[in-house]
């Protein structure tokens, strides 16, 4: 096992294609901790090179409106009126620290998507 850290495109894709051959290596075993030591450095190549931004807000409340099967009327709750609600669906309107604290209370939507 010859595990050496990731600096080009190239260690990377070697790196995935030995992972794929380790997949369901037993822990506690030499292939095993192969594969875990991979994945780890695989990992942080990519939160470095492949960093993933953070959801838009609105887009954030759309699909937590959506895993919890609730409409735009429900949102009232949280956003204040129905046309308030509409306003910062459609984007004319921004939240406001209390719709945020709000969104977070109720629907445990991170604070720091919300307020990005």
């Amino acid at each position: 096992m010859e595990i050496k850290p990731i600096k080009t495109e190239n260690d990377y894709n070697e790196a995935i294609l030995r992972i794929e051959r380790l997949w369901g290596a037993k822990k506690n075993q030499p292939e095993g901790d192969e594969l875990d030591l991979l994945c780890t450095i695989v990992e942080a190549y990519e939160m470095k090179h492949f960093p993933i931004s953070p959801p838009d807000p609105i887009d954030a409340i759309l699909f937590r409106m959506e895993q919890m099967n609730m409409t735009k009327s429900d949102m009232a709750k949280y956003l204040g009126s129905q046309s308030r609600v509409s306003e910062v669906l459609g984007r004319k309107r921004s939240l406001t620290l209390k719709m945020v604290k709000s969104l977070y209370k109720g629907l445990k939507i991170p604070a720091d998507i919300l307020l990005a």
